[in-house]
Parts: structure tokens; sequence; C-alpha cells
């Protein structure tokens, strides 16, 4: 399964600030909140995707890797797999 573009899953545009981005987090966050929510999977599974996703843009390094190589950037598959046999 692919992952959403983190900027659709807050709903920002890619040119937002620091402040948008904490605003859209927030008011995602609280609508699918699991205490809001208790027993909805479906909004245990949004709430975080929502924080990974504000884990990634509000840090300024993850972002501009983000933006660069997408989702790419975390998955592990970089070629920094094992060398010489070790």
């Amino acid at each position: 399964m692919s992952k959403r573009d983190f900027y659709e899953v807050l709903g920002v545009a890619r040119t937002c600030t620091e402040v948008e981005l904490k605003v859209a987090f927030r008011k995602a966050a609280m609508e699918c909140h699991p205490d809001r929510n208790p027993g909805d999977k479906t909004a245990e599974i949004r709430f975080k995707e929502i924080n990974e996703a504000y884990q990634v843009l509000s840090d300024g390094q993850k972002r501009a890797a983000y933006d660069r190589f997408g989702h790419a950037a975390f998955d592990g598959a970089g070629g920094h797999g094992r060398r010489n046999g070790a």
C-alpha cells in the first residue's frame, strides 16, 4: 500500500508556513483523536497518519528530504545495505 502525500494528509500547500502547518495538524488531530472516536479503527489509523506527516513536515531537514525524495527518503531503501558480507 502506498502512502498518501503528507501535504495532502494535513490539507496544506507545499508552500505552507510553520504556523499554517501547525494549525492544520492540530485541527486534523483533534478530529481523529482516539479519545474523541473510541473504538473507531479508521480514526485511529488516520490519527497515526496525521502524526507521521506532521513529524516529517515540522522538521526542516526531514521536510527538505521529503520534498526532494518523497517517501523514499524514509523507507530505508537508499543503498545502505550490508557491505563485504558483513
